[in-house]
């Protein structure tokens, strides 16, 4: 199943938090062919100006040292395709990384068959969270052993012997 991270944009002056969520933005991690096929265009499109940049330079500088290099055409051909299809699979990662920069409020992953199913889930237990209190998730017993070792209990054993025994 497809995950989605859920990300809320920084709060604005005067805004209500309600009505806030409707920029709410799910980003879907998964590879795309068309950010795989045009990098530079979807970088423009979702308005990743640093990441954009950042890819012209290290293009530019990659393909200047092939040149120096006296690598051939094909195989410089080749790296820019390894070069996109690692931005193909990144995509997401770098769309993440520019809204954190932006200071939106990452709220955590959801794993839905499509977007409107990653919403319904993400609303449907934002409004559960907030309708009850919250309890601790795991409270031990009243009376149960403590997690740890003391001093006083003999250490373990690994192997067949039951005890601990010196080699002659």
């Amino acid at each position: 199943m497809p995950a989605y991270t859920v990300h809320e944009p920084p709060p604005r002056d005067g805004d209500d938090p309600a009505a806030a969520t409707d920029r709410f933005v799910f980003v879907r991690d998964k590879f795309s062919m068309w950010v795989f096929l045009f990098a530079p265009l979807w970088m423009v499109r979702r308005r990743l100006w640093l990441v954009l940049l950042l890819y012209i330079v290290a293009m530019l500088a990659l393909q200047a040292a092939l040149w120096a290099l006296g690598v051939p055409g094909g195989a410089r051909f080749a790296v820019v395709l390894l070069v996109n299809l690692l931005i193909g699979f990144e995509a997401a990662t770098l769309r993440r990384w520019t809204l954190t920069r932006r200071r939106w409020i990452s709220h955590g992953v959801v794993v839905a068959d499509d977007e409107e199913s990653a919403e319904r889930r993400f609303f449907d237990a934002w409004m559960a969270r907030d309708a009850r209190p919250l309890a601790p998730a795991y409270a031990p017993p009243a009376g149960a052993p403590a997690p740890y070792r003391t001093a006083a209990d003999p250490p373990d054993v690994i192997g067949l012997f039951p005890e601990p025994q010196r080699r002659p």
